[in-house]
This record gives structure tokens, sequence and C-alpha cells, in this order.
């Protein structure tokens, strides 16, 4: 199985790097795993609608380049159905039996993602309501995917 997040921005803080690191360490043995970085925006602190857009669809193209046409697309989403980590393993675990083996997780930038990456996804996934730095949610999904694996395998981690 193949696992990618795609995630806009380049994370800076050492200890994200770390915990990530640290996952995606544990994840060798179930998946490949990768995470893509493609480059923000730059954009001043007050946007018009119009601007936001525009920032938005150039991360999105962005995004969409880095996509093959077999990947699975999860995009992160305020408005995503929530799932439970059982919830997620379950769907891990019947997309694989089902042969999709690519899976491709996508998280915006502050802004959030391009109607174009939402219609491209085959669900939406949220982790609730709150607001989180999209950096830090880098390191909630990965270790969210990792948990998946291991409920998947009937291990302890997850209790």
């Amino acid at each position: 199985m193949n696992v990618k997040i795609i995630g806009v921005g380049k994370l800076k803080e050492k200890y994200l790097k770390y915990g990530i690191a640290e996952y995606a360490k544990r994840l060798q043995k179930f998946a490949k795993f990768e995470v893509i970085e493609v480059p923000d925006e730059k954009a001043p602190e007050q946007l018009s609608q119009a601007q936001m857009d525009q920032v938005m669809a150039k991360e999105g193209e962005r995004i969409l380049s880095k996509i093959k046409d077999k990947e699975y697309v999860f995009a992160l989403a305020i408005k995503g159905q929530e799932r439970s980590s059982e919830e997620l393993a379950a769907e891990i675990d019947k997309l694989a039996l089902r042969g999709d083996s690519d899976l491709t997780f996508v998280i915006g930038g502050s802004l959030g993602l391009a109607p174009e990456v939402i219609a491209r996804a085959n669900t939406q996934i949220s982790f609730g309501r709150f607001t989180l730095p999209h950096q830090l949610m880098r390191l909630v999904l990965t270790e969210q995917i990792y948990r998946a694996f291991m409920i998947n395998q009937g291990s302890p981690y997850h209790k």
C-alpha cells in the first residue's frame, strides 16, 4: 500500500518534523509513506474574497499536480465527515481489499482547499470543528493513519 500526505506550506517546527518522522518510521512496516509539501501562496493579511479564491486556486493547482488518476483521495475539510479511528481503519481496510492501494490525504493551507481539490477528492474527512494549524494537522493525521494500521492488525496500541 502507498500512503501519501500532501500539505500546503513548508513545515518549520522541529517538534512537528520529529513527530511525523517517528510515525513515518513506524508506518514503514505497513505501507510506503511520504509527505509532499507544496508551496503556499504568499498573500497579505487582509484579503478580499476574490483574492482568497485566487490564493486557494493557485495552491489547488499545486496540490492537483501531485495527485495521480489512480489515487484514492481524502480531502481534509471542516465540512467533511467525521470518523472515529476505528471507522478510518475500517475504511482503509475496505479500500485495500477493493484494490485501492494508493491513498492520498490532502491538507490545504490556512484558507482551506480550492473547490477543484474538493471535487477531485473521493471523500472528505473532518477531524471536528476545531481550528488547528495545518502544520499541526500533518502530525495528527500521520498518527491517525498509523493508528488505523495498528487497529487493523489487532494491536493493543489503540487502547
